[in-house]
């Protein structure tokens, strides 16, 4: 089987395949944390009152999404927000939106600062080393992050990137919350995660992320000449 946890398991080894689940599960439960801390900023406190401030990745996910993480190796999660109560009003949706993708594009940054420093401390380490197992976790870490980050920002409702739009545009929230297109959302989401665009996500969080870890290990070999 070579779909979800087992086929990565199959060409990543063990460690890579705890690697990817355990950064899926922090990468969305800190996705949702950080909408819910912008909105209760926005002054919005159903986050709150819902019970979803925690760190349980099994109140952001549920069992349904985790489960399909294992089979499948896709995963979701959620923040229930209320938009009406958002101090900046349409623009608040700005904020409360964006925080889920820059929370994940931090963690992508840190990753790749961290392999940068990992190849640069230790550029001979071999890959069943600790050392080796590090880097593996954290270009993991640092290419599902920025996934997800690019994945959410498309500007097709319901990912994030739909919402930030509205923010700006008053036609663009008109149509984002036209009937027929809300009902198309679970289809729009289908598409976007079959028709490849996905991988285009992911190759450009390859790209950007191994030129940064690059710069990083270059400046460490400089420093420790």
């Amino acid at each position: 089987m070579d779909i979800g946890i087992f086929g990565i398991y199959n060409s990543l080894g063990p460690s890579g395949a705890a690697s990817y689940f355990l950064w899926c599960v922090v990468a969305i439960t800190l996705h949702e944390l950080a909408h819910g801390w912008a909105a209760l900023w926005q002054g919005d406190d159903t986050p709150t009152r819902e019970g979803r401030m925690t760190w349980n990745p099994m109140v952001h996910m549920g069992i349904y999404s985790l489960l399909c993480l294992a089979l499948v190796g896709i995963a979701w999660g959620m923040m229930p927000t209320d938009p009406s109560k958002y101090r900046w009003g349409r623009q608040g949706r700005i904020v409360v939106s964006g925080a889920g993708p820059a929370m994940n594009i931090a963690l992508a940054f840190a990753c790749w600062t961290g392999l940068g420093l990992v190849d640069g401390f230790m550029p001979d380490a071999d890959r069943d080393s600790m050392a080796g197992r590090l880097a593996q976790f954290l270009f993991i870490g640092g290419l599902l992050n920025g996934m997800i980050a690019l994945f959410n920002l498309l500007p097709l409702p319901p990912f994030d990137g739909a919402s930030i739009v509205a923010g700006f545009s008053r036609t663009y929230y008109r149509w984002m919350h036209d009937p027929r297109i809300a009902t198309a959302g679970f289809f729009i989401v289908l598409v976007a995660m079959f028709s490849g665009i996905a991988g285009i996500c992911a190759k450009a969080a390859v790209t950007v992320g191994s030129a940064w870890a690059f710069g990083v290990e270059g400046v460490v070999v400089s420093l420790t000449k």
